[in-house]
């Protein structure tokens, strides 16, 4: 696991955009009026999840340009915040922590004196998290209510976490020493999260666990997982779980929520994710799709985006 720290504190506007911008979404920084500002901002970020602790004076608007793949979380302890984007403004003030998806990510305005915990995660992570909760694949935004109580109950939890996990990472701190902790740290925010903040999947989360799969589907999987790159038929995979189509069909509807050729479709997709992570810029994407059975780009590129929230392209350059 490695650690970054960036930390950057003075009184220019270009400082701050320089700061807070991202090389897939800069963000402008202007002071209102032309008024002077101040701020000090912290920043640690890890592999996928970044944790600050950010402080301002003055009235200062950002525009922010380009693609937000993180899912923002703004735990304020003083001052006002406000953020356009879809359409709609939303505010950030002491006492209620606020998450921000894609559709949220576009102008802010900060009035001083204002101070605030964040905390950033990678939409494919969180995704990821909430897909392994399920044993399927999220597709789209997770839709996230954006306000949650500070002041008492997970929210003040969340609130206690991320303050430590901040402290015990800055200046080469003693948690750097355990990637373990941290990673089970970073782990816990986003559960603590996903389970206690309201969003579109917090009813089904509510309800009680479905039985364990039977071993056919298990079997099924298991092959699926093993022989992905040679794109198994659905006769390939019923002959290798023991079971007639309409039998394997019945098991993956009942117990997966899905069919047999769409969960093997995820397991596809992924692969595409994680070989689209790990190459270098000089490899095409539409060869890495043919490679794992992808033969129609647009439609590919389509779910691609909805699963992941950005482009096949995109991955790649990061």
């Amino acid at each position: 696991m490695s650690f970054r720290e960036t930390v950057r504190s003075g009184t220019d506007p270009d400082q701050l955009s320089e700061a807070l911008s991202t090389p897939k979404a800069p963000i402008k920084v202007t002071a209102e009026g032309r008024a002077r500002i101040a701020y000090h901002c912290n920043f640690i970020s890890l592999d996928d999840v970044t944790v600050g602790d950010c402080s301002y004076d003055g009235a200062i608007r950002c525009q922010r340009e380009g693609v937000v793949d993180k899912i923002a979380v703004f735990l304020p302890t003083a001052g006002n915040m406000t953020f356009v984007g879809g359409g709609k403004a939303i505010d950030s003030v002491p006492g209620k922590g606020l998450i921000l998806e894609s559709s949220h990510a576009g102008s802010s305005s900060i009035f001083g004196p204002r101070r605030h915990l964040c905390l950033f995660v990678d939409r494919a992570k969180m995704v990821t998290r909430l897909g392994n909760m399920f044993e399927r694949t999220i597709s789209g935004d997770i839709g996230f209510h954006p306000h949650f109580d500070l002041t008492a109950g997970p929210g003040l939890v969340l609130l206690q976490l991320v303050s430590n996990l901040h402290s015990g990472l800055s200046r080469g701190s003693l948690l750097q020493r355990s990637p373990l902790a941290v990673s089970s740290l970073c782990d816990a925010a986003i559960y603590l999260l996903l389970e206690a903040c309201q969003h579109r999947y917090s009813d089904e989360l509510a309800r009680a666990a479905p039985a364990p799969a039977p071993r056919h589907v298990k079997r099924a999987i298991d092959f699926m997982q093993e022989h992905v790159a040679a794109l198994p038929s659905l006769d390939d995979i019923a002959a290798a779980a023991g079971v007639s189509i309409r039998t394997l069909q019945q098991g993956f509807r009942q117990f997966k929520n899905t069919t047999p050729m769409s969960y093997l479709n995820d397991i596809r997709m992924l692969a595409v994710h994680r070989e689209l992570c790990e190459a270098d810029a000089n490899q095409a994407v539409a060869d890495i799709a043919l490679r794992w059975g992808f033969t129609h780009l647009g439609r590919f590129a389509g779910e691609y985006r909805k699963r992941f929230g950005q482009l096949p392209s995109q991955t790649l350059k990061r």
